[in-house]
């Protein structure tokens, strides 16, 4: 299939990346926005879901630039620094459930829900989930990333795993399940991000590998605006969003999530 270059097309690219990286790690489901962008704006990409599947790389990149002295720290301890083997171990025992789940259900999962009712539902069920937690989560034991234990890392990722149905959201997910776990806010949000990217890798790897009969780079300018502006969002919201956090919870997250969700309803049932 060719894919048109014109420039309506290309600000569609763009907007969507800059949705993705603005969206991909706050509790706002970045998967469930582009399902409803891309439903609403008609936008017709290369095959095989490329395009959103490449966007997700741009974010992922942004994580690993704003904590690359932490991913290398942890490389190069693994032998001789119990921290970052603890570190190491955690990340790997909290993304198990994810590859577990996803290998067994994942193919079925975007068969069967990703569609524009199922995100606008599950965006104002976790938007009342996320009002519900932050009132009467429990106090705080554990402050830090690095005093998480693999057992409590294994049942986070267990809440991640929830965020395969479209609309939850990934980082929603993990981030409420450590708070309900006793973690405290700013721990839980920065284990988010460093499970994000093996977690959002697999992810990728796995698509790209189900789509493989039918890839088509055709229509690579729109793929580097998409990865270049999911990017640089991206950069933007993990630089800012730990101080939001610290500062208003995860309320306003809440409110946003069960406007656009009531919103998107609304606009379908017009149709």
């Amino acid at each position: 299939m060719s894919v048109t270059l014109d420039i309506g097309t290309m600000v569609a690219a763009g907007l969507l990346g800059v949705v993705e990286g603005l969206t991909e790690f706050i509790p706002v489901s970045s998967t469930g926005h582009l399902i409803l962008l891309i439903d609403l704006m008609g936008f017709q990409g290369p095959p095989g879901k490329v395009f959103e599947i490449v966007i997700q790389f741009g974010a992922i990149l942004a994580i690993l630039w704003l904590y690359r002295q932490r991913f290398i720290a942890a490389l190069l301890g693994l032998a001789n620094d119990p921290v970052q083997r603890c570190f190491a171990i955690n990340i790997f025992a909290a993304l198990i459930p994810a590859l577990g789940i996803g290998a067994a259900f994942g193919g079925k999962i975007k068969d069967l829900l990703f569609s524009p009712w199922v995100v606008s539902t599950t965006l104002i069920l976790g938007g009342i989930a996320i009002l519900a937690i932050e009132r009467f989560k429990p106090k705080p034991r554990i402050d830090q990333v690095d005093a998480f234990t693999p057992w409590l890392a294994f049942r986070i990722g267990l809440c991640q795993a929830v965020a395969m149905v479209p609309g939850v959201s990934r980082s929603g997910a993990t981030i409420m399940g450590a708070l309900l776990l006793g973690t405290e806010r700013k721990a839980a949000t920065e284990f988010s991000f460093f499970l994000a990217v093996p977690t959002m890798l697999a992810a990728c790897v796995y698509d790209l590998y189900r789509n493989r009969a039918v890839l088509d780079f055709d229509g690579a300018g729109l793929i580097a605006i998409g990865f270049v502006t999911a990017f640089i969002a991206a950069l933007i919201v993990v630089r800012s969003v730990i101080a939001f956090i610290s500062r208003y919870g995860f309320q306003p997250f809440a409110w946003y999530r069960i406007a656009v969700g009531t919103a998107m309803l609304a606009i379908l049932l017009m149709r």
